[in-house]
């Protein structure tokens, strides 16, 4: 039997291997909301066992008490009246990456602007697309309220910040543990109001009280007795993703366990070992 050459052409299609589907935008933004940034972390309301409250996602909430103010998240659904239904999907990634809102006015902490002002492009415009497409809720959230003066502005604006290759392991695994989930936040000690990333970056010590009492950030650098460096891959990504050490106690709040739950495997693997390349650190007593 003789084939014409646009029929064997039909043919090899017909046989070959169906490309990989291509990440959508919405795809990329409901990822890393629900899993490396953990957006509803804070943003979304729980119940008295902490909990997520069914259909209020991203609605706002009281987050946390500190000497320096007392944080409530914002509402960011698409509702009009109590959230950010009337913001473009510009004005949000401005807000993300610059901390400024449209009206002009600042966003303070514990929003880690510092850190989002390095999220490429792509991931700011997914995320805001995605927060965009959820359903509204109308929930009032007050204002929080800061009894430490914030900065005039945390930089000029930001240019074109390109993605980072997952290829790239380390580079990936500091962008998520930086940029996207604000790892390095919460788990850098501050002196004077500031985050001192330059001498202790990822050496811990920062306390957090909340309902569940007080949590002391651990030390996430490659420190041989208070680091990671004692604990295999596995048992570093199983408290990340599950919050029980080795020895099976519980972690505490406010790591987000259950969104952590839901990162891929490649990306938890390039974050750790992003986290053995930090430079041993202790943090001050």
């Amino acid at each position: 039997m003789r084939v014409s050459a646009f029929g064997f052409l039909l043919l090899l299609v017909s046989f070959a291997p169906a490309a990989a589907k291509a990440e959508t935008l919405l795809e990329r933004g409901d990822y890393l909301v629900n899993t490396v940034a953990a957006c509803g972390n804070c943003h979304t309301p729980i119940d008295e066992q902490g909990r997520p409250i069914p259909g209020q996602e991203l609605a706002g909430r009281f987050v946390i008490e500190l000497p320096e103010f007392t944080a409530y998240a914002p509402n960011i659904t698409p509702d009009k009246e109590t959230g950010i239904g009337g913001w473009s999907e510009a004005e949000i990634a401005t807000a993300i990456r610059e901390g400024r809102r449209p009206d002009g006015s600042l966003v303070g902490p514990p929003m880690p602007i510092e850190l989002y002002r390095g999220m490429s492009d792509r991931d700011v415009a997914a995320i805001a697309a995605y927060v965009r497409s959820r359903p509204a809720v109308r929930n009032p959230v007050p204002k929080t309220v800061y009894r430490i003066p914030l900065p005039a502005s945390y930089g000029p604006p930001v240019g074109t910040v390109p993605d980072i290759d997952p290829a790239n392991t380390l580079a990936y695994g500091a962008y998520l543990a930086g940029p996207v989930g604000h790892c390095v936040e919460c788990h850098t000690p501050m002196i004077a109001g500031r985050f001192d990333y330059e001498n202790q970056l990822g050496a811990g010590g920062r306390e957090f009280e909340g309902p569940w009492g007080v949590t002391v950030s651990a030390n996430l650098t490659s420190h041989e007795a208070d680091g990671i460096k004692r604990y295999s891959d596995a048992e570093v990504i199983q408290m990340i993703t599950t919050g029980t050490r080795p020895d099976g106690t519980a972690m505490l709040p406010p790591m987000g366990y259950p969104y952590y739950a839901k990162i891929k495997p490649e990306d938890l693997k390039a974050i750790v070992a992003y986290l053995r390349s930090l430079p041993p650190k202790t943090h001050p007593e």
